[in-house]
């Protein structure tokens, strides 16, 4: 099988910029539901669903419940990225955003501990499984849609949409919540504000279902049905003809998640309870490190474009790696602008990796295989990385009581990357 797109003539440059507005958007709608959770485990979860006596253990609780998102993920790259493989990428993107959406909404009504018990718990728990699934199916059919709409000299640029999604969606469940918080007593927060932040899902996703649905099949796909080379068995092939892509793809994606969590999650419980910095200034940081990826991400697509994907992913993994040894120690004095500039040097490093990693990971795998095996590779990568990453750098920090147990983790895990990037395929660039 070939690794490169069939060669077909390319849409004009109006399809090409709505396709790319398209895996934008929807991917970013699919994040602020995901984000909005994440916040919402780290600031309030932990004492309405999980209520203790001990602060630390409802935010273990609460940061389980955030894994549970990440390890049903690969159900979702299972089920959908073989879906977008057989019915196609359009039909695929529908689908999740659907999923993700509707179990965000009901994540808002939920009834809390006080009002009927440990039940509320098993169906957050529940409704975030849903979400993992549909985040899960999302990202290979969203890289897909804009890469296979755009020209092959230039994909690292145009699969970064896909990449946008987090950061935006990221920024916006932050902001959205920030604005919540400031414009509610906590008493009015915690009775009832935050659920606004999950109920607001049900606008932002008729909005992606508008995009979604009036947008074309990739051209590349509609190729691949007029030939007949679609995969029959699309899971079963990738295991068995590409798992040295398979690896690549997924030990590649591993740092940078551990690097997200602890940037955007577990800052938010160091910052508040450790260092005794005002909720809205870690807040703030995040925000501002999210704002500055909406141009890095695209930038990095279109540094690896020129320099090669793998020349731009080490850079990021490396200023990962040694990043932690640099920040702990800043923040230590409880600054809050030392804390701000300290998230937002992380989250370039995360940039760096992210922005080329939807042409990265698409590109180890054949045309026929490319929606299974990025899904795959994506979802089975979240289990190892993003899921337990907020939960064992909390349970590490409360452990060792020193910052250098969590840092020496995401070091571990950037090495991981680093790892994969050397197993991926010499032709990638």
């Amino acid at each position: 099988m070939t690794h490169a797109p069939p060669t077909t003539t390319r849409p004009d440059r109006k399809a090409l910029v709505k396709a790319f507005v398209a895996s934008l958007s929807g991917t970013s709608l699919e994040w602020y539901d995901f984000a909005a959770y994440s916040v919402a485990s780290a600031l309030v979860f932990g004492q309405l669903f999980f209520p203790s006596h001990d602060p630390l253990s409802g935010t273990l609780l609460a940061f389980s419940t955030y894994a549970v998102g990440y390890v049903s993920r690969p159900l979702g790259g299972f089920v959908f990225g073989r879906l977008g493989d057989v019915l196609g990428r359009k039909k695929v993107l529908v689908i999740t955003l659907l999923v993700t959406g509707i179990a965000t909404v009901l994540i808002g009504l939920l009834p809390t501990h006080s009002q009927v018990g440990s039940l509320g718990a098993v169906l957050l728990v529940i409704l975030r499984f849903a979400q993992g699934v549909g985040i899960g199916g999302e990202w290979g059919g969203a890289v897909l849609l804009s890469s296979e709409f755009g020209s092959d000299k230039h994909r690292g640029f145009w699969a970064s949409a896909a990449q946008v999604g987090p950061p935006a969606g990221n920024l916006l469940a932050n902001g959205v919540l920030a604005v919540l918080a400031a414009a509610l007593t906590q008493e009015q927060f915690m009775s009832w504000g935050w659920r606004v932040a999950f109920l607001l899902s049900a606008v932002l996703v008729l909005f992606g279902l508008w995009i979604r649905v009036k947008l074309e099949e990739t051209p590349v796909f509609k190729e691949l049905q007029e030939k007949g080379e679609r995969a029959g068995a699309p899971v079963r092939e990738v295991f068995t003809r590409e798992p040295r892509a398979l690896v690549s793809g997924i030990l590649s994606r591993v740092g940078p998640d551990v690097l997200y969590a602890l940037f955007t999650v577990f800052v938010l419980t160091y910052a508040t309870q450790q260092l005794k910095v005002p909720q809205s200034w870690a807040v703030t940081g995040v925000m501002l490190g999210s704002t500055l990826q909406l141009a890095l991400m695209p930038l990095a697509g279109a540094l690896s474009d020129r320099f090669g994907r793998r020349k731009v992913y080490l850079v990021g993994a490396i200023g990962a790696g040694v990043w932690p040894f640099v920040f702990f120690p800043m923040v230590g004095g409880g600054s809050a602008p030392l804390l701000i500039v300290g998230v937002i040097v992380g989250l370039i490093w995360h940039a760096l990796m992210y922005g080329p990693q939807a042409a990265f990971v698409s590109e180890q795998f054949s045309t026929a295989l490319r929606s299974t095996g990025s899904s795959l590779a994506y979802t089975l990568a979240g289990v190892i990385g993003g899921a337990l990453a907020p939960l064992l750098f909390t349970s590490l920090f409360a452990y060792f009581d020193t910052w250098v147990a969590p840092a020496i983790y995401l070091a571990a895990t950037c090495v991981v990357t680093l790892i994969g990037l050397s197993l991926s395929r010499p032709s990638t660039r």
